[in-house]
């Protein structure tokens, strides 16, 4: 093991680079200070002097997990190209959807981290913040109701029937039942979901 990435001040960034790869291999399981100092090549102490005890490592972690997450999922949005309004904004949020799902099955570990042993958003707060994947799946719904296909009273509860659907989704795929699908059938399954979601808020503004 190589001391050489905190030579020069680097300790913290050294700690928790090897924090996300421990989470990456075990989930929350592998997020111990004590572990990771040997995992670096430093005492305890000095990895107690920069993140006190686990919750602090934690919310690296959970820090780094979130900004995978909206990464992959403003990719997936990004690559809408459709220019009818409607289309375009049902087209944005079922790429929100496969772009959460994306990242459940490329990055399970760190996944836990943010659900599990970090039961909380990071400053999720309202789901209005920037870089916030509640907030983007927020503005998503709303443009939905600004070009009129989904109903402004059915958009109180969406965020969390969305949120609920591709989260489970996640879930079954990376600890349940659906974990052995291959890909092909693991996306079949995702768009006919994603597409019963779409049409029954198109059915909403009858």
């Amino acid at each position: 093991m190589t001391t050489a990435r905190y030579h020069h001040g680097n300790l913290r960034e050294a700690l928790a680079d090897a924090a996300v790869e421990s989470a990456r291999e075990h989930g929350p399981d592998g997020l111990a200070v004590r572990e990771l100092a040997r995992r670096v090549g430093v005492s305890h102490n000095a990895a107690y002097r920069h993140f006190a005890d686990r919750d602090a490592l934690v919310d690296v972690v959970a820090e780094r997990a979130m900004n995978g997450l909206v990464e992959v999922m403003e990719r997936r949005i990004a690559g809408v190209t459709e220019t009818h309004p409607v289309r375009r904004a049902r087209a944005r949020l079922t790429e929100l959807g496969r772009g959460y799902v994306d990242y459940a099955v490329a990055e399970p570990g760190l996944f836990r981290v943010l659900f599990t042993a970090y039961p909380e958003f990071p400053e999720m707060g309202t789901g209005t913040e920037p870089g916030d994947p509640f907030a983007m799946l927020n503005a998503a719904l709303d443009d939905l109701v600004a070009v009129g296909y989904l109903a402004p009273r059915t958009r109180a509860g969406a965020a969390i029937t969305c949120w609920s659907a591709v989260h489970g989704f996640s879930v079954l795929c990376i600890e349940g039942p659906l974990r052995g699908l291959a890909q092909s059938d693991r996306d079949a399954a995702l768009a006919a979901m994603l597409d019963t979601i779409d049409a029954a808020y198109g059915v909403s503004t009858t």
